[in-house]
């Protein structure tokens, strides 16, 4: 897929960012044509409240990708968050069909058809589903079925669902800007695929993307995605702390965070005298710092529970990435490594030029990424992944 353009939607609870990009077929690297990013209302923890106000937004971002690109944008890829999103496992169970026993690509569809025919809730719908590992009469760990031989086919996958009105209002929200929805991709599974290696799934590695109002959490390992959360806090609660605690407005908070925050103690500590926005504010770094550790702590052990859950409490060998604009918190690392007991890093975006750099900008990035597997062309899962997606976004915008 030569200098095909492909365009990620973020639609944040702050903020609509944009991303369009091209590969180069000789680095694999991505150059980015434009990126842009807005200011949002109509979005609440992750989740649209008001389709009209946030398809107004989306408009002003595509209009500005379009001028930067000189090029029309007809169709995006978009996140979906909030805490309504949400990961189980599933099994399956078919079998072979042909006489020759060899198991065909409608083997593969027909057994993980079988492992969604799961009980959901009728509010509930699936947005995707990972194949964990394929099982050929009893003998497990499969991960390419293809063409091996067997009579009994089983499969285990990670399905992730959420709640159907929210879906709706999301996919209506960018039909309503008049541009295609060519998929939905869990805000937290699009970080991944421009923050993480290839190393790092195999070895064992959680990612956390901490948003404004949400953190979002995922588990790979052996190469495989084992678990989803999404968590009802993020780095807006930080900056609400610090306005109750400093008795100061929203936007003052907001400015001391970003240039005197930090999870961690810090040399020098001393008083404090800042005026800003005509109000003189006084705090100590300390008592700033032990604002800001709480509630990091709050949702680092929010991730420790789900991974306690999954039985991967410390064993990570790849640690913990954590991304997003809370990624940006001086010391988030070094308290991650004393809380989890395993190493930790900030996650950039990565294969793409210097142009983006930002880890808030993690999960525009990877909508791109993803967009540009499922488009190409040599893929032999492209045609029927892009059916299933316009199957399933007709059945939630019916009424």
């Amino acid at each position: 897929m030569l200098n095909k353009v492909i365009t990620g939607i973020d639609i944040g609870t702050n903020s609509v960012k944009a991303v369009s990009a091209i590969k180069n077929p000789d680095t694999s690297e991505f150059e980015v044509l434009a990126k842009t990013q807005f200011p949002v209302s109509g979005v609440r923890k992750g989740v649209v409240v008001n389709i009209e106000e946030v398809s107004k937004v989306i408009s002003e971002a595509i209009k500005e990708i379009e001028l930067q690109t000189n090029q029309k944008i007809k169709g995006a890829y978009i996140n979906i968050n909030g805490s309504h999103v949400a990961s189980s496992l599933s099994r399956g169970l078919v079998s072979v069909s042909r006489a020759d026993q060899k198991i065909s690509h409608e083997d593969i569809k027909r057994v993980i058809q079988a492992a969604k025919a799961f009980p959901i809730s009728r509010n509930k719908d699936i947005i995707d589903v990972f194949p964990i590992e394929f099982t050929i009469d009893g003998e497990g760990g499969i991960r390419d079925p293809l063409d091996m031989q067997g009579v009994r086919f089983e499969v285990e996958v990670l399905i992730i669902e959420g709640f159907t009105q929210y879906i709706k209002n999301i996919t209506q929200s960018v039909l309503d800007t008049g541009i295609q929805v060519n998929d939905l991709v869990p805000g937290i599974i699009s970080a991944s695929r421009s923050v993480l290696s290839r190393e790092e799934e195999e070895r064992g590695v959680a990612i956390l993307d901490i948003g404004f109002a949400t953190s979002s959490l995922a588990v790979f390992r052996e190469g495989v995605l084992l678990h989803v959360a999404v968590f009802p806090i993020g780095s807006g609660n930080i900056t609400n702390d610090i306005a109750i605690g400093l008795k100061c407005d929203i936007d003052t908070a907001e400015k001391i965070k970003l240039e005197f925050g930090s999870c961690i103690a810090v040399k020098g500590d001393k008083k404090i005298e800042k005026v800003l926005s005509s109000e003189k504010i006084t705090f100590t770094k300390t008592n700033l710092r032990k604002i800001i550790n709480a509630r990091v702590c709050e949702i680092f052990d929010f991730v420790e529970e789900d991974l306690k859950k999954i039985s991967l409490s410390g064993l990570l060998p790849a640690g913990i990435v954590i991304t997003g604009g809370g990624s940006l918190l001086s010391g988030i690392t070094e308290l991650a490594k004393k809380e989890f007991k395993l190493p930790s890093r900030v996650g950039n975006p990565s294969r793409f030029n210097s142009s983006i750099e930002e880890p808030d900008f993690s999960v525009a990035c990877g909508l791109v990424v993803v967009g540009y597997e499922l488009e190409d062309e040599y893929s032999p899962r492209t045609f029927d992944n892009i059916k299933d997606k316009i199957k399933r976004f007709f059945k939630f915008l019916m009424p």
